[in-house]
């Protein structure tokens, strides 16, 4: 997924391309024999077999639990590892299980191959990637009535009521019908738009795709031999950290109740001056899994990030009340406090996406030009060298080539779904014009090459930056004509696009890697997004009904929602939306966000790693530090197992993660259900002051 993953870019990449970057074409190379000499023997399927019904039956079950997980997690901090590593591992497990409860029962089930394997993987994540790119975390629900109350205090155009007019559309609230029909109409063309590159990507560039490569390493493992036992202890792991977390989950539903502040979320570990200011650890194992699957660095950065705006930074512009800002303002107020959260974080955030779009630019240009420049001079190499090197990646290449997807297919493909869209979008979206969409069709093949060129060398996805950069444009373009719903629309648009583009060639560097057929990666890739476009709104759709979604202090704050919409405002009516001097914070947040990337880049790498993650650093500015804490005590497990054992902390540390995210999250599926039944919790634990308690009693 390209660390998706991220669900906001994922800024890990300096630490996963040094995790998983192996010597290119030859990473298993040992004693004059390589990974492919180990599947010689082995028949590989033709397309069509690699395509299984128990395997789309499972990537069904596990596209709908990851896309529940991805929902949980968007919905709450806005960050989602890469969980293509968990997808392959699952994805073994069940399969292995299937045919072993056939064996037993006396059915005979083709054998399980690591082609198949690879695509339930790609299944899956292109089947949860829509639960990212749809934007049920992010624009989509900037889009509806609650998001909008929540930006009218400072928004010049919605200070008088909401009026429905045509072309002036200020809200659409979230319903199934439209929710699967947009992401039916734009999910397919990014698809199309990089297919037909793949063999320039995969073979002439040799790009490295750190975490389909992993990906790739993982699946090869478990099929060899000594890596399936290896497999199955990891398959324990998971099953037992699965079921401890759904479990102690299940505990902590009985405490909640229905009033302020109550249960283990509420727990004000670090005390109640903590707690006002959300520092406190909130016993979420989601969090703890997700932290053990981040970087160190990306985890301290977040942990800064909380400590600099909760534990100074807030504290002290609330010294200014009522200079700065009017005092006795509600804490959702853009006019008060909360304003300087937002759009500060929201400038740091920027910053950072802006140095990247620029870094990434520079750095495919001269991969590009070294590439071509290459080609003309190519080495000597001698025989016997040329083929240790080039062995598996003769085998590779011979099947990569075998059996492609035509360029007059790809290309029509494209046009027939964009001349779809263009039709469709300005009805779902009255504000948004067909030749908006038909602009957004033009540049997004290039901005889509751009980004599935940069995942490839860095593993970092900006499909959320080009989606802004969209977002600010055609909200100023179309200004106070409906310009805040066209400017989250084109974001979608711009981001469906590019997210998928990048995630198809993950998925294609695995597949070559597993020798599995790109028709098959093509066709899978096509099956889960298709299977997306319903599970991801459906999935969706459950926490809408059943939880108070987009309360700044709710269970599921939806922050993300608050941001692009706060942006698309800006788009529309300028900086004078602003509160008084925080403007000014925010250009030194944007400057501070290019200067500290600048730093990380120049200085050695055994500095630089130790420097924060500007991005990172903003996601708690504005909903709070209790998840940084919970991912800080993920990393610090991860970081003493690594002490203590490093080879056995690589192998089942994704496991674990794994087992403590998808516990947590298949337990929403039953609380949503009592929820929806209107079944409260029995009792409702609060911490409160001594003083207030005694005179309480």
């Amino acid at each position: 997924m390209g660390n998706k993953n991220s669900k906001e870019p994922d800024p890990s990449w300096p630490a996963s391309e040094e995790k998983y970057q192996l010597q290119q074409d030859g990473e298993a190379a040992l004693g004059g024999t390589t990974l492919e000499d180990a599947y010689v023997g082995v028949e590989i399927p033709a397309w069509h077999n690699q395509i299984t019904l128990r395997g789309l039956l499972v990537s069904l079950v596990l596209g709908t639990l990851f896309c529940i997980i991805t929902h949980k997690l968007n919905l709450t901090v806005g960050v989602i590892p890469s969980l293509n590593i968990s997808a392959g591992l699952l994805g073994f497990f069940f399969i292995k299980t299937w045919t072993k409860v056939l064996s037993k029962c006396g059915i005979w089930s083709t054998p399980f191959t690591r082609q198949e394997n690879t695509v339930i993987q790609t299944c899956v994540v292109s089947c949860y990637g829509i639960a990212f790119s749809g934007g049920f975390g992010s624009y989509l629900l900037g889009m509806d009535q609650k998001t909008h109350d929540l930006v009218v205090s400072t928004s010049a155009t919605s200070a008088a009521p909401v009026i429905e007019l045509p072309g002036n559309q200020l809200v659409k609230n979230p319903a199934l019908g439209w929710m699967i029909g947009f992401l039916i109409t734009v999910s397919f063309l990014g698809i199309f738009s990089i297919v037909a590159l793949r063999k320039i990507m995969i073979i002439d560039y040799n790009l490295t795709y750190p975490s389909g490569t992993a990906t790739a390493i993982l699946i090869n493992s478990f099929h060899s031999p000594e890596g399936a036992e290896v497999a199955k202890k990891q398959v324990k792991v998971l099953g037992k950290n699965f079921t401890l977390s759904f479990a102690f989950s299940f505990f902590k539903w009985f405490f909640s109740g229905i009033g302020d502040n109550c249960g283990f979320d509420n727990f004000p570990t670090l005390g109640l001056t903590a707690f006002n200011n959300r520092l406190y650890f909130d016993f979420s194992l989601t969090y703890v899994g997700a932290g053990m699957i981040c970087p160190h660095i990306v985890n301290v950065s977040l942990l800064l990030g909380a400590i600099l705006s909760w534990g100074l930074m807030w504290p002290l512009i609330q010294k200014h009340q009522g200079d700065w800002y009017p005092a006795g303002l509600s804490t959702t107020n853009f006019k008060g406090l909360y304003g300087y959260k937002v759009f500060i974080a929201i400038a740091l955030i920027l910053g950072d996406g802006f140095y990247n779009v620029v870094k990434i630019t520079i750095i495919s240009a001269h991969s590009m030009f070294i590439h071509h420049k290459n080609r003309q001079q190519l080495p000597v190499v001698a025989e016997g060298e040329l083929d240790m090197l080039e062995k598996d990646k003769k085998r590779r290449d011979l099947v990569f080539l075998k059996e492609g997807i035509p360029l007059w297919a790809a290309g029509a493909g494209y046009v027939c779904l964009a001349a779809i869209s263009i039709g469709v979008m300005p009805q779902i979206f009255t504000p948004v014009k067909w030749y908006f969409v038909l602009i957004c069709y033009i540049i997004a093949p290039i901005l889509a090459f751009c980004n599935a060129y940069g995942c490839g060398l860095t593993d970092w996805s900006l499909a959320s930056t080009y989606g802004k950069l969209g977002l600010f444009i055609f909200a100023a373009w179309a200004g106070a004509n409906g310009g805040v719903l066209v400017g989250l629309a084109v974001c979608g648009v711009m981001m469906s696009i590019v997210s998928t583009a990048s995630d198809l060639m993950q998925d294609f560097k695995t597949g070559y890697l597993t020798l599995s057929s790109p028709r098959s990666m093509f066709v899978s890739q096509l099956v889960g997004t298709l299977m997306g476009c319903f599970l991801a709104p459906a999935t969706f759709w459950m926490f809408y009904k059943a939880f108070d979604l987009g309360d700044p202090n709710g269970e599921y704050p939806a922050p993300y929602a608050l941001v692009y919409r706060s942006m698309a405002v800006v788009g529309v009516e300028g900086f004078k939306v602003l509160p008084t001097h925080c403007l000014q914070l925010c250009y030194g947040f944007f400057a501070a966000g290019v200067a500290i990337n600048a730093v990380r880049n120049l200085l050695p790498k055994k500095v630089s790693q130790y420097i924060p993650i500007p991005m990172a650093m903003a996601i708690p500015f504005y909903i709070g530090g209790y998840f940084a804490i919970d991912m800080f005590l993920g990393t610090v497990i991860k970081f003493y197992w690594e002490r203590r054992n490093r080879k056995k902390s690589d192998i089942f540390t994704p496991a674990v993660a794994a087992g403590l995210i998808c516990g947590d999250g298949v337990w929403t599926i039953p609380s949503a259900i009592l929820a929806l039944a209107k079944v409260n919790p029995p009792l409702c634990m609060q911490f409160l002051p001594a003083k207030v308690a005694a005179n309480a009693g």
